[in-house]
């Protein structure tokens, strides 16, 4: 038997517009960018706003402004206001709300300048498929080869199984060996390596003159070689420790990453989002957006909108869809550059010591502090600071750098833990090499400098720093 029933439920669903403006609050200068051409391919309504001069006064884009408001007064004078399919719709807010976004270019940057044609990078598969024309080798094997090549990873080794290669390519996995050591030869030293010790294995061996003692040990002991453990591989290859050192020495001078160089390097750099200056005492935060096209909404498609006789209800659906879509694009541009400011004043304001004297006056603060400050959500705020960077007087930081735990001094005053961090960090690099420090030893020391921090808590800080246990950081004397 059917039966029929209600249920009352609570449930948050997030506007278009709300989703659109998560969605461009996390991304980074660079990204939104790209958004935004991306919105200008697929969306005939937008358009960029290039009529406008850099250098026009307020005054004049006020009465352009004014102008364009006349212009559009006397085109709906013409449009039949009778109509019962138009009264369902306020054209106006749609038509003539927030119309266009405009980020004024600073003085100081010439777009010509920035906006120069880059040389195109060679890449490693450039460098590699290259050299690979020119091997010794037949059609069959270059086919091989080049299979071989696409599945060497941005670091340089190979990231496919053999027995995988040959399933997918129907070779013989003997034959696949053969090409990968061709290949193998080629420049960079180390590529297409299946390991680390394959890798080091392949560039000591392929240099001008081998070093046997180290050969032998990255065969024999690399497990020992691995964890420094010196006494094991002296007692291993009878060999005295100054010759172990010395083994050391000539493979720390390898490459663990033969592909490394050939990452673009634009792609390591870094583009701060916002750049905070201190100009006659006081703090100035700007928006690094300067770059960011200009966006109005196409005025000929607007008159189309208006114009009922020239197009059908569906092309009128259609350019209205797109109208509503562009308005949430600008206005969602609008509060995210709101939004990234009133983030920033507020870290601004919790770390002013930062700003004015450097990392050492950083002090402990959580999402939830700014949240509260700028009356925002916590997510949202999450969403403004990570992966969004900061150029300052001291150096270029993430926004998510500014927040930390609180820790208590003996003392009783509130530190950031990574001060904590900094300090850790500064007697491992102190230390002596021959005996390094163990955990238990830098929470004694903290502990004489006044911070309580457990043996496990300076463990967690130092693997978070991505630093090694005491044994792998000691060297041999």
């Amino acid at each position: 038997m059917v039966q029929i029933s209600q249920r009352l439920m609570l449930q948050q669903k997030q506007s278009p517009q709300q989703v659109l403006l998560s969605t461009l609050l996390q991304l980074p200068v660079l990204r939104l960018e790209q958004r935004i051409k991306q919105e200008l391919e697929i969306n005939p309504l937008l358009e960029l706003d290039t009529d406008l001069e850099e250098d026009l006064t307020q005054a004049e884009l006020e009465e352009l402004k004014q102008k364009e408001e006349e212009e559009e007064e006397e085109e709906e004078e013409e449009v039949d206001k009778d109509s019962a399919e138009d009264l369902e719709v306020d054209w106006d807010s749609i038509i003539n709300d927030e119309d266009n976004y405009e980020v004024r270019t600073p003085k100081e940057h010439v777009e010509d300048e920035i906006d120069r044609p880059e040389p195109a990078p060679v890449t490693l598969m450039d460098h590699i498929i290259e050299q690979l024309y020119l091997a010794p080798l037949n059609d069959e094997q270059k086919l091989i080869g080049e299979y071989i090549l696409w599945c060497i990873d941005d670091m340089g080794y190979l990231a496919c199984p053999l027995e995988i290669i040959s399933e997918n390519i129907s070779a013989e996995v003997e034959e696949i060996e053969i090409v990968l050591k061709v290949i193998q030869t080629f420049d960079p030293p180390g590529i297409a390596a299946r390991d680390l010790q394959n890798c080091l294995l392949i560039q000591l061996r392929e240099s001008d003159d081998p070093d046997d003692n180290a050969i032998q040990m990255l065969e024999e002991c690399f497990v020992d070689f691995s964890n420094k453990r010196f006494e094991k591989i002296s007692k291993k290859m009878d060999v005295e420790l100054y010759e172990v050192k010395r083994m050391m020495e000539v493979v720390s001078k390898l490459n663990p990453k033969p592909g490394e160089r050939y990452v673009f390097e634009a792609e390591n750099y870094i583009i701060p989002d916002v750049l905070i200056e201190k100009v006659d005492g006081h703090f100035t935060i700007s928006l690094n957006d300067w770059n960011i096209p200009r966006l109005r909404i196409n005025e000929s498609y607007k008159r189309l909108l208006k114009d009922k006789k020239a197009v059908g209800k569906e092309t009128r659906d259609y350019i209205r869809q797109r109208l509503e879509s562009a308005r949430w694009l600008i206005n969602s541009i609008y509060q995210r550059r709101s939004t990234i400011q009133r983030v920033m004043e507020s870290i601004l304001n919790h770390q002013r010591a930062f700003f004015e004297k450097g990392k050492e006056h950083l002090r402990p603060m959580i999402l939830k502090d700014i949240a509260e400050d700028v009356s925002l959500d916590i997510s949202t705020v999450s969403r403004v600071t990570n992966g969004k960077y900061v150029q300052t007087d001291f150096g270029v930081y993430e926004l998510k750098f500014f927040f930390s735990e609180r820790m208590e001094t003996l003392s009783g005053e509130d530190v950031s833990n990574k001060l904590i961090k900094d300090k850790i960090k500064k007697m491992i690099e102190n230390e002596n090499h021959q005996k390094p420090l163990n955990d238990q030893t830098l929470s004694e020391s903290l502990a004489e400098d006044g911070f309580k921090v457990a043996r496990r808590t300076v463990a967690k800080y130092r693997e978070q720093m991505m630093i090694p246990v005491a044994r792998l950081r000691r060297q041999i004397e």
